[in-house]
């Protein structure tokens, strides 16, 4: 009897690992079948929901300069509240992870000292379990995935742990191949002057990035602005001096916002960020923060100058302010262009426009 009850226990044990091992296949396979980042990223989002089937989950990416952990992925209660939120190394339990480079499994997270809850009191998320791990290529840690709390409830186990180690290995090499390839493709779509996107660019991420919104019910924000006066540089300064100031706003604008937002050079001294995952909310903080850094910066400082400059901002959101990309960019356009016309120096979102219209009708 006892040998029979082995023989099963063995039975269900091997064909527990060809079934981990068909899914190993299964996801190294689907990983490697691109070399789009974003594409890469919606597999691992699919992946994750379907094995591990966490109420909360994350995936962070080390921001090099900076070297703290940001939000690439975050799903679930409460999750769009993490777009600006950054975590340093050592912060957390993500934090911890990422410097020291190896996988946790938690059972209880506020009786750990590592654990931080500045997440959840951003989300108002009660975090229980974790289980985190390090996305690591050539000894080089990229970021972590964090999976939380079961839906069932239950605490994860070390299988769990062992599962997503694995994935996280595929996801690692997936993740660094697209950026290399990214870095290629970088050269024929970025504008020389600013070093920002091109409007080509932009339209072909627009398209992209509402075909992912849809299908995981996501909303993401534009910002259209352009810099106040600009033509006064041109005539008082020289071109040169003008494709300096441009070449500085794309500075700023870079420092003031993730790695994956995609800032655009649309045209003349006018530019377009798009902010994925971000709501209406999150894309004012982002946008006032550029406001802000435009309107204290010296451009031309290092030619003996002290030009000062503003600019004029406009939002739309989707899926709220337009569901396709020719109308999510002319709403954008048109916030914009009402500060243009009013007071300059400022912002308007789509969302204010319209019910100014309403109102006046």
């Amino acid at each position: 009897m006892l040998e029979e009850q082995e023989k099963t226990q063995i039975i269900a044990e091997l064909e527990k690992k060809i079934e981990e091992l068909s899914v190993f296949n299964e996801i190294g396979k689907a990983l490697t079948s691109t070399l789009d980042l974003r594409k890469v990223l919606d597999i691992i989002m699919e992946r994750i929901s379907e094995l591990f089937r966490p109420k909360n989950w994350s995936l962070l990416l080390v921001d090099e300069p900076s070297q703290e952990l940001y939000f690439e992925i975050a799903v679930g209660e409460g999750s769009e509240k993490l777009g600006e939120l950054r975590l340093k190394m050592g912060e957390g339990i993500a934090g911890w992870v990422a410097q020291h480079a190896e996988p946790l499994l938690i059972s209880d997270a506020y009786s750990d000292p590592r654990f931080t809850p500045s997440a959840d009191q951003k989300t108002k998320f009660k975090t229980q379990s974790i289980i985190c791990v390090p996305l690591k290529s050539k000894g080089k840690v990229l970021g972590v995935i964090e999976i939380i709390n079961q839906l069932e409830g239950k605490a994860f186990k070390i299988e769990d742990l062992t599962l997503l180690k694995t994935m996280a290995d595929y996801a690692a090499i997936a993740i660094e191949n697209a950026r290399y390839f990214r870095k290629v493709q970088e050269l024929t779509i970025k504008d020389d002057m600013t070093e920002l996107f091109n409007s080509r660019y932009l339209q072909q991420q627009l398209e992209m990035e509402i075909q992912r919104s849809r299908r995981y019910h996501l909303c993401f924000s534009l910002i259209f602005f352009d810099l106040d006066h600009f033509k006064l540089v041109n005539d008082n300064h020289g071109h040169l001096i003008g494709s300096q100031v441009l070449h500085e706003t794309a500075q700023i604008v870079r420092q003031c916002l993730r790695d994956v937002d995609i800032p655009t050079r649309y045209g003349g001294d006018e530019f377009v960020l798009l902010l994925p995952e971000t709501d209406r909310e999150d894309a004012l903080i982002v946008t006032r923060r550029i406001r802000d850094a435009i309107r204290a910066h010296r451009y031309a400082a290092n030619e003996g100058l002290d030009i000062r400059l503003t600019a004029s901002f406009g939002i739309a959101t989707y899926p709220y302010d337009a569901e396709n990309k020719v109308d999510i960019v002319r709403m954008a356009d048109n916030a914009m262009y009402y500060v243009k016309e009013t007071s300059r120096d400022d912002i308007a979102t789509a969302a204010e426009i319209a019910a100014r219209n309403k109102s006046a009708v």
